[in-house]
Protein backbone atom coordinates (compact mmCIF):
# COMPACT_ATOMS: atom_id res chain seq x y z
CA UNK A 1 0.00 0.00 0.00
CA UNK A 2 2.01 3.08 -1.38
CA UNK A 3 1.29 6.25 0.34
CA UNK A 4 2.46 9.78 -0.23
CA UNK A 5 0.45 10.77 3.03
CA UNK A 6 2.71 9.02 5.93
CA UNK A 7 -0.12 9.71 7.96
CA UNK A 8 -2.60 6.73 6.36
CA UNK A 9 -1.33 2.80 8.09
CA UNK A 10 -2.65 -0.19 6.43
CA UNK A 11 -5.32 -0.26 8.52
CA UNK A 12 -6.49 3.08 6.57
CA UNK A 13 -6.18 1.34 3.58
CA UNK A 14 -8.12 -1.67 4.01
CA UNK A 15 -11.25 0.98 5.60
CA UNK A 16 -10.55 2.83 1.81
CA UNK A 17 -10.67 -0.76 0.12
CA UNK A 18 -13.96 -1.38 1.64
CA UNK A 19 -15.33 2.08 1.39
CA UNK A 20 -14.24 2.09 -2.52
CA UNK A 21 -15.76 -1.52 -3.32
CA UNK A 22 -19.06 0.16 -0.88
CA UNK A 23 -19.40 3.75 -0.31
CA UNK A 24 -22.51 3.01 0.84
CA UNK A 25 -21.06 0.64 3.61
CA UNK A 26 -21.99 1.29 7.44
CA UNK A 27 -18.82 1.75 9.73
CA UNK A 28 -19.97 -1.03 11.84
CA UNK A 29 -20.23 -3.37 8.17
CA UNK A 30 -16.42 -2.11 7.80
CA UNK A 31 -15.55 -2.82 11.13
CA UNK A 32 -16.85 -6.40 10.36
CA UNK A 33 -14.77 -6.60 7.21
CA UNK A 34 -11.66 -5.33 8.39
CA UNK A 35 -11.93 -6.79 12.21
CA UNK A 36 -12.10 -3.16 13.86
CA UNK A 37 -14.59 -1.47 16.46
CA UNK A 38 -17.26 0.23 14.36
CA UNK A 39 -16.07 3.58 16.09
CA UNK A 40 -12.37 3.16 15.38
CA UNK A 41 -13.73 2.90 11.90
CA UNK A 42 -15.75 5.81 12.49
CA UNK A 43 -12.77 7.99 13.87
CA UNK A 44 -10.47 6.88 10.74
CA UNK A 45 -13.29 7.54 8.53
CA UNK A 46 -13.79 11.30 9.88
CA UNK A 47 -10.35 11.67 9.39
CA UNK A 48 -9.70 10.92 6.15
CA UNK A 49 -12.84 12.87 4.83
CA UNK A 50 -11.31 16.02 6.52
CA UNK A 51 -7.78 15.42 5.55
CA UNK A 52 -9.50 15.22 1.88
CA UNK A 53 -8.18 11.55 0.87
CA UNK A 54 -11.59 10.66 1.17
CA UNK A 55 -13.07 12.99 -1.37
CA UNK A 56 -16.69 12.45 -1.29
CA UNK A 57 -19.08 9.46 -2.47
CA UNK A 58 -21.17 8.81 -5.21
CA UNK A 59 -23.50 6.83 -6.98
CA UNK A 60 -22.69 4.20 -9.67
CA UNK A 61 -24.59 4.94 -12.58
CA UNK A 62 -25.33 2.10 -15.49
CA UNK A 63 -25.51 4.24 -18.29
CA UNK A 64 -26.40 1.79 -20.66
CA UNK A 65 -30.03 1.59 -18.35
CA UNK A 66 -29.87 5.09 -19.21
CA UNK A 67 -29.86 4.84 -22.53
CA UNK A 68 -26.44 5.94 -23.31
CA UNK A 69 -25.33 2.64 -25.12
CA UNK A 70 -21.92 4.75 -26.68
CA UNK A 71 -18.98 5.91 -25.70
CA UNK A 72 -16.50 8.81 -27.83
CA UNK A 73 -13.25 9.64 -27.37
CA UNK A 74 -12.64 13.01 -28.31
CA UNK A 75 -8.80 14.45 -28.81
CA UNK A 76 -8.63 18.42 -29.80
CA UNK A 77 -5.68 20.05 -31.06
CA UNK A 78 -5.46 23.69 -30.54
CA UNK A 79 -4.39 26.22 -32.73
CA UNK A 80 -1.57 27.11 -29.86
CA UNK A 81 -0.37 26.12 -26.67
CA UNK A 82 -0.13 29.75 -25.26
CA UNK A 83 -1.72 30.57 -22.01
CA UNK A 84 -4.31 32.34 -22.72
CA UNK A 85 -5.83 29.67 -25.68
CA UNK A 86 -5.73 26.94 -23.53
CA UNK A 87 -7.64 29.48 -20.80
CA UNK A 88 -10.05 30.33 -23.09
CA UNK A 89 -10.72 26.68 -24.46
CA UNK A 90 -10.52 25.10 -20.84
CA UNK A 91 -13.73 27.90 -19.78
CA UNK A 92 -15.53 26.85 -22.51
CA UNK A 93 -15.39 22.85 -22.68
CA UNK A 94 -16.87 22.82 -19.25
CA UNK A 95 -19.78 24.63 -20.26
CA UNK A 96 -20.50 21.60 -22.58
CA UNK A 97 -23.27 19.58 -21.09
CA UNK A 98 -22.10 16.58 -23.24
CA UNK A 99 -18.76 16.22 -21.96
CA UNK A 100 -18.38 13.79 -18.78
CA UNK A 101 -14.34 14.18 -18.78
CA UNK A 102 -11.95 17.05 -19.90
CA UNK A 103 -8.23 16.42 -19.67
CA UNK A 104 -5.13 18.57 -20.81
CA UNK A 105 -2.16 15.72 -21.92
CA UNK A 106 0.83 15.48 -23.71
CA UNK A 107 1.84 14.30 -26.74
CA UNK A 108 0.55 15.36 -30.13
CA UNK A 109 -3.07 16.05 -28.56
CA UNK A 110 -4.22 19.09 -26.03
CA UNK A 111 -6.85 17.44 -24.87
CA UNK A 112 -8.91 14.47 -24.51
CA UNK A 113 -12.51 14.41 -23.97
CA UNK A 114 -15.19 11.59 -22.67
CA UNK A 115 -18.42 12.09 -24.15
CA UNK A 116 -21.68 9.00 -23.70
CA UNK A 117 -23.84 9.40 -26.65
CA UNK A 118 -27.36 7.02 -26.97
CA UNK A 119 -26.27 6.86 -30.87
CA UNK A 120 -23.96 8.41 -33.51
CA UNK A 121 -26.41 10.58 -34.21
CA UNK A 122 -26.11 12.11 -30.98
CA UNK A 123 -22.90 12.59 -31.64
CA UNK A 124 -22.95 14.39 -34.90
CA UNK A 125 -25.28 16.77 -33.20
CA UNK A 126 -22.97 16.89 -30.49
CA UNK A 127 -19.77 17.30 -32.35
CA UNK A 128 -21.45 20.31 -34.36
CA UNK A 129 -23.19 22.42 -31.51
CA UNK A 130 -20.39 21.96 -29.03
CA UNK A 131 -17.38 20.82 -29.93
CA UNK A 132 -16.85 22.73 -33.25
CA UNK A 133 -17.56 26.10 -31.27
CA UNK A 134 -15.13 25.62 -29.24
CA UNK A 135 -12.61 28.51 -29.01
CA UNK A 136 -9.04 28.13 -30.89
CA UNK A 137 -9.75 24.50 -32.07
CA UNK A 138 -7.47 23.22 -35.05
CA UNK A 139 -8.19 19.41 -35.25
CA UNK A 140 -11.09 17.37 -33.83
CA UNK A 141 -10.50 13.19 -33.77
CA UNK A 142 -12.72 11.23 -32.23
CA UNK A 143 -12.64 7.25 -31.65
CA UNK A 144 -15.95 5.22 -30.58
CA UNK A 145 -15.22 2.65 -28.54
CA UNK A 146 -16.48 -0.50 -29.71
CA UNK A 147 -16.31 -2.17 -26.31
CA UNK A 148 -15.81 -1.89 -22.33
CA UNK A 149 -12.94 -4.20 -21.35
CA UNK A 150 -12.53 -2.50 -17.97
CA UNK A 151 -13.71 0.23 -15.75
CA UNK A 152 -12.31 0.59 -12.32
CA UNK A 153 -13.43 3.70 -9.75
CA UNK A 154 -10.48 2.96 -7.71
CA UNK A 155 -6.71 1.62 -9.46
CA UNK A 156 -6.11 -1.84 -7.42
CA UNK A 157 -2.39 -1.64 -7.25
CA UNK A 158 -3.45 1.31 -4.69
CA UNK A 159 -4.13 -1.71 -2.31
CA UNK A 160 -1.30 -4.13 -3.04
CA UNK A 161 1.90 -1.90 -3.16
CA UNK A 162 3.95 -1.64 0.33
CA UNK A 163 3.20 1.34 2.69
CA UNK A 164 5.74 3.88 2.86
CA UNK A 165 6.22 6.17 6.08
CA UNK A 166 2.92 4.04 7.50
CA UNK A 167 2.74 4.42 11.20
Amino acid sequence: MYSNNPSLDSVDYRILKALSEDGRASDVSVGEQINLSSTAVARRRRMMEESGVIDGYTARLNLRALGFSGVVMVMIELVSQAENVLNEFEKEVVKCPSVSFCGFVSGDTDFMLMIHVSSLDEYDSIYRKELSTLPHVAKIRSSIILREVARRANVPILFERPTVGSR
